[in-house]
């Protein structure tokens, strides 16, 4: 994986390069080397011999004999020329050497160096030695001299000399041959240190040339490194990112070039980012849900709303189809139509699981080749639940006014009809007007109330109160109506609860209606308990009206704090306007407090509200 760098692609060429130049010219100059020396050898063997034939030929002109040429000669010759000498005669007889004695030698005669210098002058020859034993290498000089005491003379112009035939030269005939040798592992020896000189000189020559390559072409790659390095911190969103230029050659002009590159495309970026943020700032803040699906049907965009109505999440959403995420066939099939006839569709949905009623508009959107979709969910919950509340509103006030309304009616028409005449039951009938119209006037009261509760624009005064003040009252006052109708009231009040804030006029009223409500709903026999307890981990005072009455159906419980709704037992059982508890839980909630119920239909319910501790 090295070529993947830019430096080794422009050091490895050089490198080779370098390695092949070195490896050739170190072959080459140890053959030269080892040609060269091994013919510097020859040449000193053969001046050698060259000298020591004219020392011989000098010594002979000079009386001397060739029984003179002995080893002791041989030995001192060689000590002096550092090699092996020997002494031949031309019949091949060693008359001296330096290794060996001469006279256990055998002849001659055949070696090739012999025969060349006896034909001629001077022979040369690398082979093993017998003698010695390893390869040697010979180099041979004829000498002359008069004819040695123990030839015989030759007769007519020629003599046999082994089986080569020279001519009778008279005295300046060849008489014999001074050979010099040396052994083939003393040349091995010095051209081994010679290869091994140039070796290793070529080897340092190579790594300064290697260390050279990759500095030159270090150098050559720093800028694109460095211009690597900002890339990558760009590429992690370091937009400020800059390279300095410090040539100015082509490298200078791309940093120069990339540096405005990336101011440009920094404030495009951020234009766009700034742009993106406000975008999706919109979207996750829409109060539509906005879904983008792609050709294939996935959804590519969610915002927080579209999510929570369809009961997911933007993680989940993204990346899964339209079908998977809506779950609706409705909402699926409106989408299908948009993909189909490639129009906008507009459909009203109820979610039937989540009990919500949304409005979808399904848009076709074109981006050049590709078709998107764009799905709008308006949540139109809210607004029917209202629609409802209207509805519902109407027709409660219009029942609980029609009935004392239609018996005021009823008694005024009975009284014009001749009732006046009779006065008990004139004054009969105008105590049971008297009791429609305190009716009439209730209602109208708590209605008003309602809406300046609802309004905000009723005052408070609040003011620390202990629970036994706020429950008191009530208590004492209802507590006849408990006894007449046969049940037990009870409180249950510790003296060591924290003081609760609280308007304590409206308070005894919320506590009033809860137990007024408990006493009506509950069957002679039962209990009726008021109790109050202090809440540490929320801080706050809770009070309970406990009753074992009828209970509230399941379905109602979370309708029983509208305003004139009533369970349907409640409507068989006493009369009431159906807003006391409307008017309990906004009394509450100005109070910065909670008010909640559980019930158990036949079992009895339990009303809770709190009231936070007053600081002290």
């Amino acid at each position: 994986m090295i070529f993947q760098s830019i430096r080794w692609r422009i050091a490895f060429p050089y490198v080779l390069l370098i390695l092949l130049s070195m490896v050739g010219l170190t072959v080459y100059l140890s053959t030269w080397f080892q040609r060269d020396y091994v013919q510097d050898i020859q040449g000193q063997l053969k001046a050698s011999g060259y000298f020591a034939g004219q020392t011989i030929e000098t010594l002979l002109s000079q009386g001397g004999q060739l029984q003179d040429l002995n080893d002791a000669l041989a030995n001192r010759w060689a000590d002096a020329l550092k090699v092996r000498v020997t002494i031949v005669m031309t019949d091949g007889r060693v008359l001296a050497d330096s290794e060996q004695d001469s006279e256990t030698m055998e002849n001659h005669l055949s070696r090739p160096e012999i025969q060349q210098a006896l034909t001629r002058g001077a022979g040369t020859a690398t082979r093993f030695s017998q003698t010695m034993g390893y390869d040697m290498l010979y180099n041979a000089v004829s000498f002359h001299g008069g004819i040695p005491p123990f030839h015989p003379p030759y007769e007519g112009g020629q003599r046999e000399v082994g089986r080569v035939s020279i001519p009778d030269a008279g005295k300046e005939e060849i008489v014999g041959v001074v050979r010099l040798a040396i052994p083939v592992s003393t040349i091995d020896a010095s051209v081994v240190n010679l290869r091994y000189t140039v070796v290793v000189g070529s080897l340092v020559a190579a790594i300064l040339a290697i260390i050279l390559a990759f500095l030159i072409a270090g150098r050559t790659t720093h800028p694109v490194r460095q211009l690597t390095r900002v890339v990558e911190r760009m590429a992690q969103g370091d937009l400020s990112a800059r390279l300095m230029p410090v040539t100015r050659d082509e490298i200078g002009r791309l940093t120069v070039m990339f540096n405005r590159m990336a101011e440009e495309l920094q404030e495009k970026i951020t234009t766009m980012s700034s742009q993106r943020k406000r975008l999706a700032a919109i979207l996750e803040h829409m109060a539509d849900g906005m879904i983008i699906t792609d050709e294939e049907g996935r959804v590519q965009m969610i915002n927080r709303t579209a999510a929570r109505l369809l009961g997911t999440t933007q993680n989940v959403a993204v990346g899964s189809s339209f079908v998977q995420v809506a779950r609706d066939h409705e909402l699926v099939q409106a989408w299908q139509q948009c993909n189909q006839w490639d129009e906008e569709q507009v459909d009203m949905v109820e979610l039937d699981r989540r009990s919500l009623f949304v409005r979808i508009i399904v848009t076709p959107i074109h981006e050049g080749d590709i078709r998107t979709c764009l799905v709008i969910l308006q949540d139109l919950t809210q607004v029917q639940r209202l629609e409802s509340v209207r509805r519902d509103f109407i027709s409660n006030i219009s029942h609980e006014l029609r009935t004392p309304l239609a018996s005021l009616k009823a008694l005024v028409d009975t009284l014009r009809d001749g009732a006046l005449d009779d006065p008990p039951a004139a004054q009969h009938f105008l105590d049971r007007m008297e009791t429609e119209v305190d009716a009439l006037v209730q209602i109208v009261d708590e209605l008003l109330e309602l809406s300046r509760l609802e309004s905000g624009r009723m005052p408070f005064q609040m003011r620390p109160a202990a629970a036994s003040d706020l429950i008191g009252y009530p208590v004492e006052r209802l507590s006849s109506q408990a006894e007449r109708a046969g049940l037990r009231l009870k409180v249950d009040v510790s003296e060591d609860l924290p003081r609760a804030m609280a308007d304590v006029e409206r308070i005894q009223r919320v506590i009033s209606n809860l137990i007024h409500n408990a006493i009506k709903f509950t069957p002679a026999g039962g209990t009726v308990r008021v109790s109050a307890k202090f809440d540490a981990g929320e801080d706050e005072v809770v009070i309970a009206v406990e009753d074992t009455g009828v209970g509230i159906p399941e379905d109602d419980l979370s309708r029983i704090f509208e305003r004139f709704y009533k369970a349907d037992r409640a409507r068989q059982r006493g009369s009431g306007t159906g807003l006391g508890l409307a008017i309990a839980r906004h009394i509450v909630q100005a109070h910065d407090g909670r008010i909640w119920v559980d019930s158990v239909e036949k079992q009895g319910s339990t009303f809770y509200f709190s009231l936070p501790v007053a600081k002290s």
